[in-house]
């Protein structure tokens, strides 16, 4: 999965749908909120988890950089203070898998932690090989999700997965992909299979999810997870230049980052949106959005009309 390919330093403003569940209260230690993050249901397992995660493409590659790591704990710190839970990697990802092991252990955040990862490989021998190597690079003998990367040899795949979450070692089995010809035969698995979560991708970018797959999901008792919630950074380089229109405010928008977050988590059918990140500041204007109520239909239609306006 492309990460993204434009920063929103620039671009910055100057100046969830509601899920019938009780909230916890916030962690201490990130006063910087301005309440508890919302939060939705897993259908199969009925956990908890906040709507806003963390993906790690690019972002956790950075091997053995002392101060770049020194960063993602700060990532890592900020994230589980406010009560955020998933985090999203995969082997695909370079050095994301070990990084994030070593920040969990080191931090000691493991415990605070969804963590999910996946299996890209041919070959059923291959894929356990690979699950082993995640877990041990993940630190961790139980995941909480095992997913099949972007559909590869997933029928192979998915049997073990089975018997992997029955054998304890997952506790949740899913499958991904991110690229919209892929669509069709993510339906087709999703009609065909009993799963636990999906992951594709959903943004004012990439909005075919949101008529094609959602309900879907929704009519089988299947978490989703939205990956690519900025288009792959696209959306940053769509808002250079444009100001927040004034009513943005009014349902807790105080950057685009949240705009496009808030668009996404407009949709009840969306369990998680993981936006990926390096630093602690966009993690924290990221988290912002799953705070207080996602835009109703009417606001959602709203926010997409004003995104079609600049790019037509």
């Amino acid at each position: 999965m492309p990460g993204p390919s434009l920063t929103r330093r620039d671009i910055l403003a100057a100046g969830a749908a509601l899920v019938p569940v009780a909230l916890s209260a916030q962690p201490p230690g990130n006063p910087s909120l301005p309440g508890t993050l919302e939060r939705s249901v897993i259908p199969s397992s009925g956990r908890l988890l906040a709507r806003v995660g963390l993906g790690t493409w690019q972002t956790f590659d950075v091997g053995a950089d002392k101060a770049r790591r020194a960063a993602l704990a700060e990532v890592l710190q900020v994230f589980t203070a406010a009560g955020a839970d998933v985090v999203d990697t995969s082997p695909m990802y370079g050095t994301s898998e070990a990084v994030l092991g070593d920040l969990l252990r080191d931090t000691g955040l493991r415990p605070r932690v969804f963590l999910a990862t996946k299996v890209w490989t041919q070959g059923g021998a291959a894929g356990i090989a690979q699950m082993k190597e995640s877990r041990r690079l993940l630190r961790s003998d139980r995941l909480e999700l095992m997913q099949i990367h972007n559909l590869v040899d997933w029928r192979v795949h998915l049997k073990e997965l089975r018997r992997m979450k029955d054998a304890g070692l997952v506790s949740h089995i899913g499958v991904t992909h991110y690229t919209a010809n892929a669509i069709d035969e993510l339906i087709s698995v999703v009609r065909a299979e009993k799963l636990d979560f999906v992951q594709f991708a959903l943004s004012l970018e990439e909005p075919e999810a949101a008529d094609r797959l959602l309900g879907l999901c929704q009519d089988r008792g299947v978490a989703f997870l939205a990956n690519r919630p900025f288009g792959g950074g696209r959306a940053f380089g769509q808002a250079r230049g444009q100001a927040l229109p004034p009513w943005a405010g009014e349902i807790g928008i105080g950057s685009w980052a949240q705009f496009l977050l808030k668009w996404v988590l407009s949709f009840p059918q969306v369990t998680c949106a993981i936006p990926g990140t390096g630093k602690a500041e966009h993690m924290r204007d990221n988290l912002r959005a799953a705070v207080g109520p996602a835009p109703d239909a009417a606001t959602r239609a709203r926010m997409s009309a004003l995104w079609k306006g600049f790019t037509r």
